[in-house]
């Protein structure tokens, strides 16, 4: 009996190690990969302690108050920033002349008129059609009705005394009748230099657009390069910035311009302007008054206060109407309105050199029975210049 339960004590034993070992090797089979190692993480620093905590503070050289530079109660060292740069002072061209030297860029788009002119006169017969020929481009270069058919009946009458007619006698004939219509005896001069009194004075006016602030700082280098000096009055208190363009104009030619708030009565910036020209004995003072549409009543009637309220003080010696030649017959309709409101002494044309056609000097002469004094040919500073007929005309004819 003993040995028979021994033998099932030690069958139970067997069984129990070869299940464990099958179960074993199950488990190694089904175990997953190990981990990656962790990566080493840097400890932060540790907190400074306090109290009871505090390390003990290490050893330090340190300085006595003998070793240490003390101020010596002297003005604190005050570091100066450089001045601001003044602008250059710039020397315009002189103006004698300054038409014939620009005389090139006149021609460039002016040919058309005097180059036409001179072919249809050039042919053997002229007769009724070609006449027509003739006034249709003389009106098409904006000369207007009335001067071209005084300009055609002269012409007329004198090719019929000429009889033959060369090249050279035709370039002749054409530029005495052309400097004729254009008015050689026309006084031209700006009057900037009255006999009783300085300063003498000058109010720009024109439209929106036609470039008369650009006009007035240009014609204010033209002054200064006769030798004048000039005070620039910045009445376009409406348009934003009119005042800094002024300003920065002047200051190339070392022109004082006196300003007011934006939005501020033109009437008052016009008048202290004049005030101060007088106070620094200028010559001249130029007033730019604000650009206006000429159909807007109120506008106008403004422009008229202004010059009323300049001559509390002196009387206005130009009124320089600034017109956009390229406008045309539409120039004529502004020029007629400015005229009711202030007394034009002068026409200044701008962009002369663009797309414009000659023939306007005559329209607006006649128009306002006023000379054109001064006409723009072009973007440059000195690309303004006094009207000399002569060499006007010598552009529209050519070489």
């Amino acid at each position: 009996m003993d040995i028979v339960i021994l033998a099932v004590v030690i069958a139970v034993v067997v069984l129990g190690a070869l299940g464990g070992l099958i179960v074993g090797s199950r488990r190694k089979k089904q175990l997953p990969p190990p981990p990656p190692a962790a990566p080493d993480i840097t400890a932060p620093p540790a907190e400074p302690h306090v109290g009871d905590e505090a390390e003990t503070p290490r050893e330090e050289p340190r300085r006595t108050i003998e070793e240490v530079d003390l101020p010596d109660g002297s003005a604190p060292v005050v570091v100066e920033e450089p001045p601001a740069e003044a602008p250059e002072i710039e020397i315009p061209e002189p103006t004698a002349g300054r038409l014939v030297r620009l005389r090139t860029r006149l021609s460039r788009s002016q040919n058309a008129l005097g180059k036409g002119l001179l072919t249809l006169l050039s042919r053997e017969h002229l007769d009724e059609d070609t006449w027509e020929e003739i006034e249709d481009t003389l009106l098409t270069a904006d000369v207007g009705v009335q001067p071209t058919q005084e300009l055609v009946e002269r012409l007329r009458e004198r090719v019929k005394v000429l009889g033959t007619r060369t090249p050279e006698e035709l370039r002749t004939l054409l530029r005495e009748e052309l400097v004729t219509l254009v008015g050689p005896d026309m006084d031209r001069a700006v009057k900037t230099e009255p006999e009783d009194r300085k300063p003498g004075i000058v109010m720009v006016v024109g439209v929106n657009g036609t470039g008369k602030t650009t006009t007035t700082g240009k014609l204010a280098r033209v002054l200064v390069a006769d030798g004048q000096s000039v005070v620039l009055g910045a009445a376009d208190t409406f348009r934003a910035a009119a005042a800094d363009q002024l300003q920065t104009w002047g200051e190339r030619v070392g022109a004082h311009t006196v300003r007011g708030p934006e939005g501020g009565d033109p009437a008052s910036v016009a008048f202290d302007a004049v005030k101060e020209g007088k106070e620094m004995g200028a010559n001249v003072v130029l007033i730019d008054t604000a650009g206006r549409l000429h159909t807007k009543t109120g506008l106008m009637d403004e422009l008229g206060k202004v010059k009323r309220v300049v001559e509390k003080q002196a009387p206005v010696d130009e009124v320089l109407l600034v017109l956009d030649a390229t406008t045309g017959q539409n120039g004529l309709v502004q020029a007629r309105v400015f005229a009711e409101v202030v007394d034009i002494t002068g026409i200044v044309l701008t962009k002369l050199d663009g797309t414009a056609k000659g023939g306007i000097v005559v329209a607006v002469q006649r128009e306002l029975g006023v000379p054109v004094k001064l006409v723009g040919l072009g973007e440059g500073a000195d690309d303004l210049a006094p009207f000399e007929p002569e060499a006007f005309v010598d552009a529209l004819i050519g070489e």
